[in-house]
């Protein structure tokens, strides 16, 4: 693992470019980003994921390569980009999120490094290209690649990761805000330049 910087995060995207493209392709769709967290504390980091983002906002990397198949997203690992805030140890449910809840910190970050990828990888940053791990679980982009696993599906593996990002938030808000948030920074321009 190690702690990388946005235009260093862009400029991976870009490397991967077209493996990434090349497995979505395969699967009839475009390159996805997902959204995890880890179920861990802050600063515990996990190479399941592609990107890590720890609870002061740190950007880290598991891999240089991010058209690397990693096993984050059941059925969905090809042609994704995994991305997990470190939080979220002994959350339990929408209205408590442990004492290891998403921080702003993260949430900015996360933003950031969303509008990064989709700027390199030519993504629109929307419910079909950016989704939650409960989002993906539930199959809310209409894909179907598997049984519902998501928030009340009754599965015993069920994944809610950012369905909620702040204790008492409106169910299935997560996403919707993680989007909002990665497309205001679109909008101001974020390293259009680099």
């Amino acid at each position: 693992m190690r702690q990388v910087s946005l235009q260093e995060v862009k400029q991976l995207a870009r490397q991967a470019y077209h493996p990434l493209w090349n497995g979505a392709r395969s699967l009839g769709r475009d390159v996805k980003l997902y959204c995890h967290w880890t179920a861990g504390r802050y600063f515990q980091l996990f190479d399941r994921y592609h990107l890590l983002i720890t609870g002061d906002g740190g950007v880290y990397v598991s891999t240089d390569n991010f058209a690397e198949v990693k096993a984050a997203t059941f059925m969905r690992n090809t042609g994704s980009v995994a991305i997990s805030l470190c939080c979220a140890h002994e959350a339990k449910n929408a209205n408590d999120l442990g004492n290891y809840p998403p921080t702003d910190a993260q949430m900015n970050a996360l933003a950031q490094v969303i509008c990064v990828l989709a700027d390199a990888l030519d993504l629109t940053i929307d419910l079909d290209r950016v989704m939650t791990h409960a989002e993906a679980a539930h199959n809310s982009d209409g894909l179907n690649t598997h049984e519902d696993y998501g928030p009340y599906s009754g599965d015993p593996d069920t994944r809610w990761d950012l369905f909620v990002v702040k204790e008492g938030d409106d169910e299935w808000s997560g996403g919707n805000i993680i989007r909002g948030n990665a497309n205001w920074y679109r909008g101001q321009g974020l390293l259009k330049e680099y």
